[in-house]
């Protein structure tokens, strides 16, 4: 046999046994004649090595004192902002430059967006570049992660410019009932980027492309079929350029849906793990989580809208230095910014939940769906990298906006114990 096709071949059988899901936990198959679910979890969560299951653990939980120092921080730039005048200083240098209010926005969103750009870059270079590479996580230099940050430095420049024009225009016009108006307009927006983000957004960092594998496709399309989704592709993501995470999504509007995979979880993991990662994906299409998640955090979005037009001529009104006018004042947007995202911070446990329990439903319909307990299970070992794999009750409902490592692979076992036609898989 010439030695290029026994290559061939040998690629070929790697690629095979790659598709086969690991041998389950004993007390995992079913040959005892039943499953207790929470042995099952146990034995599971067993397989991860102690090292490896300390060092998710102490980057899971670094980011939660790292949320906290982000808050800080960006308070701290805001209040930077206004206490030196900068703000003020930035607004009347774009209204000497022009005397048309939606321009003067504009130019003074350019400015804003430069200055915090570079007063945010040293906790950008730690949290999103060092962190990363030092718990084993990025593929980035240095140089290549600087690329892509001035990618969405551009994005942010673009759809912020809109963004801020739209709100300010409605601020000025309607300054009784802007709030109302304001957070109807922001989730227009929010919609409108989650409508154009799977085809003009995500090719800008990374190059999607129709999967061509068939032993993955088909099993897909036809998963896909049973359910009511009109799939006639599977999308591959080389998200390998930039992180070493396996991860799905299901990303888009309207026409521009897709359901997608990336080419980590493509190299690392076996089909019925596949199967049971884009059943749940399937699931938030079904179940319209992304119509759902626009309602729900618009709510979100109104109330914190209503509390900034209750608090924020309290606080321009006591500190005259600001040298802001008002709330249609461009000059304002630290103080608003600040206000909001001290709300959001102070709602991070309640988005947390919104998120987390519109998972916990992908995840039901995932395992109804492809019937891969035991791939659902390897495939939650697989995020453990990244994420704590068995937190406190207390501790998964503030900080977590996905279920636990520990609740997936028990509701996987539980189900399992439920199905016994599965057992001899």
């Amino acid at each position: 046999m010439p030695r290029r096709w026994y290559r061939r071949g040998m690629i070929a059988l790697l690629l095979l046994a790659q598709l086969q899901l690991a041998p389950p936990p004993s007390s995992a198959t079913g040959a005892s004649g039943s499953i207790d679910p929470v042995a099952a979890t146990r034995a599971y969560l067993d397989q991860l090595p102690a090292d490896d299951k300390a060092k998710s653990d102490a980057y899971f939980e670094g980011g939660y004192w790292l949320s906290l120092w982000s808050f800080l921080w960006t308070a701290g730039v805001f209040l930077l902002l206004l206490g030196t005048g900068w703000s003020a200083r930035m607004r009347d240098r774009a209204e000497r430059m022009t005397r048309f209010a939606a321009l003067q926005t504009l130019l003074y969103w350019v400015q804003f967006l430069a200055v915090t750009t570079l007063l945010f870059l040293p906790l950008s270079i730690y949290k999103d570049w060092l962190r990363e590479h030092q718990y084993g996580l990025s593929n980035l230099t240095f140089a290549a992660w600087l690329g892509e940050e001035a990618k969405g430095l551009g994005i942010s420049l673009i759809i912020g410019s809109l963004t801020m024009v739209v709100l300010y225009a409605i601020v000025r016009r309607l300054p009784r009932t802007w709030w109302i108006w304001g957070a109807a307009a922001s989730i227009a927006l929010l919609a409108f980027a989650v409508l154009i983000g799977p085809v003009f957004i995500t090719p800008i960092f990374n190059s999607p492309k129709r999967l061509q594998d068939q032993r993955v496709v088909a099993p897909i399309l036809s998963l896909a079929r049973a359910n009511g989704i009109p799939a006639g592709e599977v999308w591959e993501i080389d998200a390998s350029k930039q992180s070493k995470r396996v991860s799905a999504n299901v990303s888009g509007l309207l026409g521009t849906m897709r359901i997608t995979l990336n080419d980590n979880l493509l190299a690392r993991a076996s089909l019925p793990e596949i199967e049971a990662v884009m059943g749940h994906e399937m699931g938030h299409y079904v179940l319209d989580h992304i119509y759902k998640g626009l309602l729900e955090i618009g709510l979100v979005i109104a109330v914190g809208f209503a509390l900034l037009s209750t608090l924020f001529e309290r606080f321009r009104a006591r500190n005259p230095r600001w040298g802001v006018r008002d709330v249609a004042d461009p000059a304002g947007l630290p103080l608003a910014a600040l206000l909001f995202f001290a709300y959001l911070f102070a709602m991070t446990p309640v988005i947390n939940s919104i998120i987390r329990s519109n998972e916990y439903e992908a995840d039901m319909f995932g395992l109804n769906a492809a019937r891969q307990p035991d791939g659902f299970a390897q495939a939650a070992l697989h995020l453990s990298e990244y994420r704590k794999l068995e937190p406190g009750p207390l501790e998964e409902i503030v900080f977590f906006d996905h279920p636990s490592g520990h609740t997936r692979i028990f509701a996987a076992m539980r189900w399992k114990a439920e199905h016994p036609e599965t057992w001899s898989r």
